[in-house]
């Protein structure tokens, strides 16, 4: 049963056995409380934090905690918080609230909120759904700053579920309370002076630097009981549900300030805010790694849209360019999010790609080549020194460059003088030693030296037992070290490659865009009559001119609606020339065989004009043909943007032309861009070499490809109203005088 389920079950029923989870009764017909003091502890404090990174201590670190729902039956949640409270050893005290109940595990039961006598902190609501109102309103009168609440039954149910948390959350604003939830499993914090587990977790967690939020409630009970397991500690963690109030961007904003978490791990099935998100994260995943594991892979596709973006982009390509530009890492798996936080808590990133492999058995140091190479790492070139130093204690028979291969002879005292020359090699930024246990040799002695480097070592060591499994004395001694041991070489090789990109995502540029001069006027004119004649589909004179007025090079072009005017315009462009047909109802107008190319004489002309208005005049009442310079040599690109439902508009960078839908060799990022993400965009295609000249061809001009990219992301600023863009193709010249876009559509809304 999943958590939402599960919590939808808490009806009011009649239970006279154990009454905890009935409505709550008014004032009057409520049981006297006997007097007895809840059982308290003196809780530390610790000292104030930044103004702007306190908004979520009464969540985090509350002084006192109040259950509304506490339950004496094993088997209800509300039991389940209250032990967990008291048995995770919380510093403060702790109130069970049951109108109907005296005493809730041997501690005073109060009928409310509002009856408990000290100050209230946080109160976690696990009453019915019907009565979370009445619940969150004494909570308000009584002072309390923070809500988590575990019921279900609100949006995730929609129809009187959305009006229900938009109810509850009406009530924290009038009382200034801060809600985490509905529909969540509950927060810890594991922080000494707090050692607070306010969820319904079966396992509790190990103390550590690793932050994690989990968007589903019945996923973060195994998430924390496999933490556990692996040896993943646990500064904080947080099950978000509904989010009705507190957001992903809440804590990550409030975690870069928390000097017990280093890292931030997160499970999300949506963003909610995207924007926000992209903010908050492109500014903490500098301090601290954010790692995210988001659900939901399969493309779920876009409307469809007249353009070549709209029918490319989904929310999933949304997902990557977010993550991308706030430079947070997404990993594919659960198991994958564990294998590299175990290594992140080392404290140590890799500075290079340059890796050595210290084994003593060759098969194994093989299948690490290949990975290797897989993710891009590089085989580190030992340093002559190194290798010499190596040949006097190795065997003839070992192997001295890298891979070393200490043959299956190699004791403990072998791999300690060997990691202890590789660690020190200029030409080494990251190891990966495997042992694989032979019957003479003592694997737990080789653990205590993998362990050893582990904490001596300046750069990442990452180890590889294979056949070896928890509850190994081997496994044990390199789990008590927090140094981090895979199954499999393979895994092993993908998390340093990991190490490294989170590296580079710490380290990549903090720029602004460029001044760019522009004539917004210009384009505002435009637009405004476009709207005025009721257009969404802007015509090629009004995206030619928006183009223009933002600095985009256009190729020269007429649009003529005569032979006598197609003579003319011929005379100012000049031969060779393309002719095209132009309609606002014709969105491919190749395909429909409404370009013709290479149009070099005064009767090619004519005869194109005739053959373009045979195929088309019939049908397009509206047509028009344009006559557009011929140009070539260049790369033909392609530039769009399109508006995802969920994240706004985004802007893609790809291979142009037939390319396009072809290929679908492009990158995307949400807009706005910085200078980074449009370089990352043009350096991003899988066809560089397109770009970086091949087969004896010049480079294109880069540098113009990206100022290209930051001019539409300013035009998109100055203009929201702007929802679809395609240059397709965008001539990319080998020269930045050469290029230009050669065709071009557009979409306004609103």
């Amino acid at each position: 049963m999943d958590l939402g389920t599960m919590l939808l079950r808490l009806k009011p029923i009649q239970r006279p056995a154990d009454p905890s989870l009935n409505a709550m009764p008014s004032p009057s017909k409520a049981k006297k409380p006997a007097r007895k003091k809840a059982v308290t502890k003196k809780a530390t404090r610790k000292p104030k934090a930044p103004a702007n990174a306190t908004s979520l201590d009464a969540i985090f670190r509350p002084r006192s905690i109040a259950v509304v729902g506490a339950s004496r039956r094993e088997n209800q949640i509300g039991h389940q918080i209250v032990r967990n409270l008291m048995e995770g050893g919380f510093t403060g005290p702790v109130y069970p609230v049951n109108p109907s109940a005296s005493v809730v595990h041997s501690t005073h039961c109060f009928p409310k909120v509002s009856a408990i006598p000290g100050p209230v902190d946080m109160a976690l609501l696990v009453v019915p759904a019907p009565y979370i109102l009445k619940a969150a309103k004494d909570c308000g009168k009584k002072g309390v700053k923070g809500l988590v609440c575990i019921t279900a039954g609100f949006s995730e149910i929609g129809g009187e579920g959305v009006k229900r948390q938009d109810d509850l959350m009406k009530v924290c604003k009038q009382y200034g309370m801060r809600l985490v939830g509905p529909n969540c499993m509950g927060v810890l914090n594991t922080e000494t002076g707090f050692s607070m587990n306010a969820s319904f977790a079966d396992t509790p967690p190990i103390q550590g630097k690793a932050a994690f939020l989990s968007q589903s409630g019945a996923l973060g009970a195994a998430i924390l009981a496999d933490a556990r397991a692996l040896g993943l500690g646990i500064s904080m963690f947080a099950s978000v549900g509904n989010r009705a109030d507190i957001t992903p961007p809440d804590l990550l904003q409030y975690w870069e300030h928390d000097p017990h978490t280093k890292l931030i791990l997160m499970y999300l099935e949506a963003f909610g805010e995207p924007e926000k998100f992209l903010e908050t994260a492109r500014r903490v995943s500098r301090k601290k790694p954010v790692l995210v594991v988001k659900s939901g892979r399969s493309s779920r596709g876009a409307q469809a849209a007249i353009s070549h973006t709209g029918s490319l982009a989904a929310s999933e390509m949304a997902v990557d360019a977010l993550l991308n530009q706030c430079g947070a890492m997404r990993v594919d798996s659960m198991s994958q999010l564990f294998d590299l936080a175990s290594a992140v808590q080392q404290d140590v990133l890799p500075t290079g790609p340059r890796i050595a492999i210290v084994t003593n058995a060759g098969g194994p140091a093989i299948l690490a080549t290949d990975a290797c190479a897989a993710f891009r790492l590089e085989m580190a070139n030992l340093s002559t020194k190194t290798t010499k130093a190596l040949k006097k204690f190795l065997p003839p028979e070992a192997s001295v460059v890298n891979p070393v291969d200490m043959i299956a002879s190699a004791d403990a005292e072998a791999f300690d003088k060997t990691l202890a020359l590789i660690s020190k090699d200029p030409n080494v930024d990251m190891v990966l030693a495997i042992f694989v246990a032979p019957i003479m040799i003592n694997a737990e002695s080789v653990a205590r030296v993998f362990a050893k480097h582990g904490k001596a070592m300046d750069k990442p060591l990452v180890t590889c037992l294979p056949g070896k499994s928890k509850g190994d004395p081997a496994i044990d001694v390199l789990h008590d070290a927090n140094v981090p041991n895979y199954r499999f070489p393979e895994d092993a090789a993908r998390v340093l490659a990991g190490l490294l990109e989170i590296n580079k995502l710490r380290n990549r540029p903090e720029d602004k865009a460029p001044t760019l001069h522009v004539k917004m006027k210009k384009a505002q004119a435009v637009i405004a009559a476009a709207k005025k004649a009721k257009r969404s589909l802007l015509t090629v004179k009004d995206v030619h001119d928006l183009l223009v007025a933002y600095g985009i090079p256009v190729v020269p072009g007429r649009l003529v609606t005569s032979r006598e005017e197609a003579l003319k315009g011929a005379r100012q462009l000049g031969f060779p020339l393309v002719v095209k047909v132009e309609s606002q109802d014709l969105s491919h107008k190749s395909d429909a065989g409404g370009v013709l190319l290479d149009i070099r004489s005064r009767e090619e002309l004519l005869e194109a004009y005739d053959t373009l208005e045979e195929r088309f005049a019939d049908d397009l009442k509206d047509m028009k043909i344009l006559l557009q310079s011929l140009r070539g040599g260049g790369i033909e690109t392609f530039f769009g943007v399109a508006t995802d439902p969920a994240f706004g508009r985004m802007i893609a960078f790809g291979l142009g032309g037939i390319h396009v839908e072809i290929l679908k060799d492009m990158v995307f990022r949400l807009h706005p861009l910085t200078p980074t993400d449009a370089r990352e965009m043009v350096n991003g295609l899988r066809a560089q070499q397109l770009l970086e000249g091949a087969r004896g061809k010049p480079p294109v001009d880069k540098e113009h490809l990206i100022e290209i990219l930051l001019r539409l992301s300013r035009l998109l600023t100055d203009h929201p109203e702007i929802t679809e863009l395609d240059l397709n193709p965008y001539l990319a010249g080998f020269k930045a005088s050469d290029s230009c876009a050669l065709d071009m559509r557009a979409v306004i809304g609103g």
